[in-house]
């Protein structure tokens, strides 16, 4: 066996308050967020969505420590599933490829050539698949295979999704047992999972899995749990004027407080690692919302982030990618018969879930919309 590489792949973040808005810029110049007519209207579209929210997001990360904590979990993730692979016999390189800021899946990539690199497992750090994280990451990946003939020669396999790998799967249902065990009446207490949210379109037109596997994710992490509370999952983070999956965290939450439920356990189901969503959205905005709907106790269960069992289930989706048959990236960009990436390949109006959704068969009527939105500063991104 030749050298061998572990890359893993996240969307990244600011790393302090200054780099909030060239972070927002380099989202918003994605044309795989944003669909125009003309390559030549995204950048001063980007300049201008960046510069209007920019402010909104800079406070939000204020409260958060000014900054976003992302890269340093993930260069942590990194170390320790490096040794733990070198505990299981095997020598790896691991390197870490943002989508939208440092280190950049492109910086990454020319690392791997540096390094001669000869096999290499790409593992997104989103157990459940959709086309709009892990496929457009693939995406890029592919395009930059395609016109490289030293990466050509590498040997590669890709992990499209891993919700139900059995030590993912003990690791969050600990992280919840310790959460219970920790509220008033641990046998009572209603576990409320809340995983990030995508159109519903992506799921009824372009038939992303995401939703069949973060459903059957819950339901897998609650057999493993195996406790008799009662559960609940809901989607956040929706924007823009399109429907996005339900029911909604903050709603769902409410009504809940409206049966009668008065302690909550808050699992992040669809992030690894605490960020902007977890530590901004989950912690202080849902939890004001409960407190005011009369719930009593706001338990919130931590991302995995280094957790050691996390970290070893990791270590066996890496083994096994190399022992089972190498999987391509066009191979899982469409992990499905009927699913194709949204928006279409040809230039379209239209705005993917990554950032502020703007449905194409809106045109400029959601244009207006979306950015009312976000001159109000009631967007809120996937940071």
């Amino acid at each position: 066996m030749g050298r061998l590489g572990v890359l893993l792949l996240n969307l990244g973040g600011p790393d302090k308050l200054e780099d909030v808005r060239p972070f927002l810029y380099n989202l918003f110049s994605d044309p795989e967020i944003i669909r125009l007519p003309s390559p030549l209207l995204q950048a001063p579209l980007a300049w201008l969505i960046s510069t209007l929210r920019a402010k909104k997001s800079q406070e939000n990360y204020k409260k958060i420590g000014g900054g976003s904590p992302l890269r340093r979990i993930t260069e942590a993730q990194g170390q320790a599933l490096r040794s733990q692979l070198q505990q299981n016999g095997r020598d790896v390189s691991v390197y870490i490829g943002m989508r939208y800021w440092h280190p950049f899946t492109e910086e990454a990539i020319a690392q791997i050539k540096r390094d001669n690199i000869e096999e290499l497992v790409v593992l997104p750090l989103y157990p459940q698949f959709s086309i709009s994280t892990t496929g457009s990451s693939f995406r890029l990946l592919d395009r930059i295979w395609k016109v490289d003939p030293d990466l050509q020669k590498i040997k590669y396999t890709v992990v499209p999704s891993w919700y139900d790998n059995s030590g993912y799967l003990q690791a969050m249902a600990n992280l919840i047992a310790t959460e219970l065990d920790r509220v008033k009446n641990p046998s009572a207490a209603h576990i409320f999972f809340s995983a990030h949210g995508v159109p519903v379109s992506y799921i009824e037109e372009a038939g992303d899995p995401y939703q069949k596997e973060i459903e059957a994710c819950a339901a897998l992490i609650m057999q493993r749990l195996n406790r008799t509370n009662p559960y609940t999952l809901a989607y956040q983070s929706r924007v823009g004027p399109v429907e996005w999956l339900q029911p909604y965290t903050d709603v769902a939450i409410e009504e809940l407080a409206q049966q009668g439920v008065k302690e909550l356990v808050v699992v992040p189901i669809s992030f690894v690692s605490e960020h902007i969503e977890t530590l901004e959205e989950i912690d202080m905005e849902y939890r004001e919302i409960a407190e005011h709907a009369g719930i009593e106790t706001f338990a919130r269960v931590p991302a995995p982030d280094t957790d050691p069992t996390f970290i070893q289930a990791l270590a066996d989706v890496v083994v096994k990618a190399l022992n089972d048959r190498p999987k391509l990236f066009s191979e899982t960009i469409q992990p499905q018969k009927n699913t194709k990436l949204y928006p279409q390949e040809r230039w379209e109006w239209g705005m993917t879930q990554s950032a502020e959704v703007w449905n194409g068969r809106l045109a400029m009527l959601g244009f207006l919309i979306l950015l009312l939105e976000l001159w109000l500063g009631r967007a809120q991104i996937l940071q």
